[in-house]
């Protein structure tokens, strides 16, 4: 389903840290184009002050004066708008958030997953952790914000679930022009959608941006192709376009479970040559441990923080011997196989690697992982391998339990259930 039968593209030169005369070109190029009710404009990414440094949180600030201002140019006309702005974010830094802005004010918003650190984002943002459509009253929108458009997944994880339309708000290179083009159409044809993109153009410092905004049918056709200056433009979206082609075959319905869990585990003899292989690419391998005994919905709140501090996510797990060392007997209740075969069949887990030690200090010395990852009721003076892994240039994140819930107290109220 197309959640808008019309899509407009405003795209101009951003003037970093300059929101009164950035919004000033919107409003020039909203009111030339003069785009009819229920028509989705698209903005650049950052569009109110661009990469503007160590300012970012002074403009995130501004935003919500900025967001009222286009929802009055939105309930002039009917229209809705999309393009990203800094966002305040309890994380500390700001979130780079792509905003869904009607006459009824802010319907929706995603929040840049991936932040390109070869321009230093990640000092400038906090990634987003909720890749999901938005909802409008046409149906469901996806959303990416610049270099989101690389990593398929995303597109496809919000066309599965049901977008027949895909935004992208970019700040992109005249570098990598042929790289903007054949992503958006890439993503159009894999997911059988349409997508529009809109960039900026016009220079900052040594950057100078393409332009060169798109619309691409899901067929891979180009609805619309801006230049390299700026322009406004708008086109029609045929939603009979996307429902013939799907009738023909609708391969973004296709999902089915192409692998085995059980081979995420593996020997510590093996781990070693797949991750050097991984780390060969620049990922960031993370690690934690644990016993693992009964898992529960802390575990799984815990593995699924752990994961988002790095690319990879390795879990060392006790063996039966380690844990009747640490328990006592009578522990553990699962035999470390199935344990492993449990932990191994979580999204968030990568490789599941058995130890027999005590501690798993001579398994981190055989990773140094990038990232240790332990529970924050651990000082960072106790945890097993932190100062191995700081002097290998990796760090430590402490992650606070989401659930209070204890593997020992589970275990003796199934015991209690059992002799009422």
């Amino acid at each position: 389903m197309v959640p808008f039968s019309r899509v407009a593209l405003l795209q101009f030169e951003v003037r970093p840290g300059d929101p009164e005369a950035n919004l000033e070109q919107v409003r020039s190029l909203f009111g030339r184009l003069a785009p009819p009710s229920g028509t989705l404009v698209l903005l650049p990414e950052l569009w109110s002050c661009g990469f503007a440094g160590g300012r970012m949180a002074h403009h995130a600030a501004a935003t919500p004066d900025l967001l009222r201002a286009l929802r009055q140019l939105a309930g002039r006309r009917g229209t809705w708008f999309a393009g990203s702005l800094p966002e305040p974010s309890a994380c500390g830094l700001p979130r780079n958030t792509l905003f869904l802005t009607g006459p009824d004010g802010v319907a929706g918003s995603y929040s840049k997953q991936h932040l390109f650190a070869f321009w230093k984002e990640d000092r400038l943002f906090s990634p987003g952790d909720r890749p999901r459509p938005m909802v409008t009253p046409g149906g469901l929108l996806g959303g990416l914000v610049c270099y989101d458009l690389r990593f398929p997944e995303l597109a496809r994880d919000q066309a599965f679930a049901g977008c027949g339309l895909l935004v992208v708000s970019a700040q992109w290179p005249m570098a990598r022009l042929d790289h903007w083009q054949t992503l958006l159409t890439s993503r159009a044809i894999e997911n059988q959608v349409f997508v529009a993109g809109c960039n900026s153009c016009g220079r900052t410092a040594s950057t100078e941006f393409a332009g060169h905004s798109m619309v691409v049918a899901p067929d891979g056709r180009p609805l619309l192709e801006l230049g390299s200056g700026p322009g406004a433009e708008q086109c029609e979206l045929d939603s009979g376009l996307l429902t013939t082609l799907r009738a023909r075959f609708c391969s973004v319905g296709e999902r089915p479970w192409l692998r085995y869990d059980r081979d995420k585990v593996i020997s510590q003899e093996r781990l070693p040559a797949v991750l050097a292989a991984i780390r060969r690419q620049g990922s960031r391998i993370a690690f934690t441990n644990g016993c693992f005994d009964i898992l529960h919905a802390g575990h799984v709140s815990y593995l699924e923080q752990a994961r988002r501090t790095g690319d990879c996510l390795v879990v060392g797990l006790n063996s039966d011997r380690s844990v009747r060392q640490l328990k006592g007997e009578g522990r553990p209740v699962n035999g470390e196989q199935e344990r492993a075969r449990v932990l191994a069949a979580l999204g968030c887990v990568d490789f599941v690697v058995i130890f027999d030690q005590e501690t798993p200090i001579d398994l981190i010395r055989a990773l140094l992982p990038d990232v240790l990852v332990k529970g924050a009721d651990w000082p960072e003076e106790r945890i097993v391998g932190a100062a191995e892994v700081r002097a290998a240039g990796g760090r430590v994140e402490r992650i606070a339990f989401e659930h209070e819930v204890s593997t020992s107290a589970v275990i003796e109220a199934i015991r209690n259930q059992g002799v009422s």
